[in-house]
């Protein structure tokens, strides 16, 4: 009887230590509450990015059918920019995808390492169980029934070896269940790595796409200069972009009111770059157009700064517009509105991309975008406005102290 237990008990520890090679050699565990990411957040997540992706390929279709006519280059401008903005909300939506999958592996790496423990644990169990069964030598179950001096304690040596027997299964059973469970949380770890790898395939992808459109943009920027007949109905439009563009702030002012009369406002306005970015490449009203070369009215000033280069809030106020400019008013390209509870208002215009959304709260300060090339531009550069109770005025009215240069002297203001 003996031999055979030990047979038996060979067996079982060979298949125990074959199933131990195979085991996961990383990962998260064993009985956890649920994460905190959910596979199908990410999922919901994807669904948005392919919604963008049809509109970027609406937008493209729009692209193919100007691209044949020279005189539409400022149409493919705009469409152009459209779809940079679309791919950039495509990458942040990537970006959204690939934080939550960091924070599932994670989790998920949490659960293997705990389980793996407790597998390991249940495996020194059942070694020692075995070290026992091993060290009783030759004495059987049925020997200690047999040694039973009455039936009263037949019947308790009976139960005794009945509930060593459950108690053996229960340790074999709990060990092949942790180590299926090992084996389930090393998969589903496996599979959340791929997708976040597969995730940041795609947003490289977009990265270059971006780069090229943006390529695209700079050599339409050079077509359009040469374009007279095309930017003279621009310049037309453009008048019509600032009334336009005015009704929709007024608009916007009246539906967030009582937000924006709640938020304090500064005594005096930020300069929104960096203190060292104090050059002006265009003053408020009466100016050369830097497109067709004719003088034309300005309704704000431009500060030189490279692409890329962070913009803040002049001052404490709630977003009334964050979109890229449509319609009449597509001149602005991405740009920003921030209302102040003063009766101010601040503009920022060509952006390459933004932060700040319609409807929320930013102090002063607080980074709402980064100056770019998008609209009627011909490089980068913030186009920066103030209004009060509506009407445009000079921005550089509220910089007294501040130094700033035009045409490579000091500004008088």
């Amino acid at each position: 009887m003996m031999k055979h237990r030990e047979k038996i008990f060979r067996r079982v520890l060979g298949l125990v230590l074959a199933a131990a090679v195979f085991l996961p050699l990383a990962g998260p565990g064993a009985v956890m509450e649920s994460s905190a990411v959910t596979q199908a957040e990410i999922n919901a997540l994807k669904g948005d990015a392919s919604a963008l992706a049809s509109q970027k390929k609406d937008i493209q279709n729009q692209l193919k059918a100007v691209q044949a006519d020279k005189n539409e280059a400022i149409a493919q401008k705009e469409l152009l920019e459209r779809q940079i903005d679309v791919i950039q909300q495509e990458i942040n939506n990537i970006n959204q995808q690939i934080a939550m999958y960091d924070q599932l592996i994670t989790e998920k790496q949490a659960e293997l390492e705990q389980a793996q423990a407790d597998e390991q644990a249940q495996f020194d169990l059942f070694c020692r169980r075995m070290r026992d069964l091993e060290e009783q030598g030759e004495t059987s179950y049925w020997a200690i029934l047999f040694s039973s001096s009455d039936f009263a304690e037949l019947l308790d040596n009976y139960m005794m070896i009945e509930e060593i027997i459950e108690y053996d299964n229960r340790v074999i059973d709990n060990l092949v269940a942790l180590q299926e469970k090992v084996s389930a949380d090393k998969a589903e770890l496996e599979q959340a790595q791929a997708e976040q790898e597969e995730a940041r395939q795609i947003q490289k992808e977009r990265q270059d796409e971006i780069k090229a459109q943006e390529a695209e943009v700079d050599k339409l920027i050079e077509k359009i200069k040469g374009q007279e007949d095309e930017l003279k109905a621009a310049e037309a439009e453009l008048a019509k972009a600032a009334a336009a563009l005015d009704s929709k702030i007024k608009a916007a002012e009246r539906e967030l009111a009582a937000q924006i009369k709640n938020v304090p406002s500064e005594s005096g306005f930020l300069w929104p770059l960096s203190a060292n970015l104090n050059r002006l490449t265009s003053l408020y009203a009466g100016r050369i157009d830097p497109i067709s070369g004719r003088p034309a009215n300005h309704t704000g000033i431009d500060i030189g700064a490279s692409s890329g280069t962070p913009i803040y809030a002049a001052k404490s106020g709630v977003v009334t517009t964050s979109e890229y400019g449509s319609g009449s008013y597509w001149s602005y390209g991405n740009f920003v509105v921030i209302a102040h509870s003063d009766g101010t208002s601040t503009l920022y215009a060509h952006m390459s991309s933004r932060v700040a959304v319609k409807g929320q709260t930013v102090k002063q300060g607080d980074v709402i975008g980064y100056v770019g090339a998008t609209g009627r531009v011909t490089g980068p550069h913030l186009h920066f406005e103030v209004r009060v109770n509506g009407k445009r005025t000079d921005p550089v009215n509220y910089y007294k102290d501040k130094t700033l240069y035009y045409g490579g002297k000091v500004f008088s203001h």
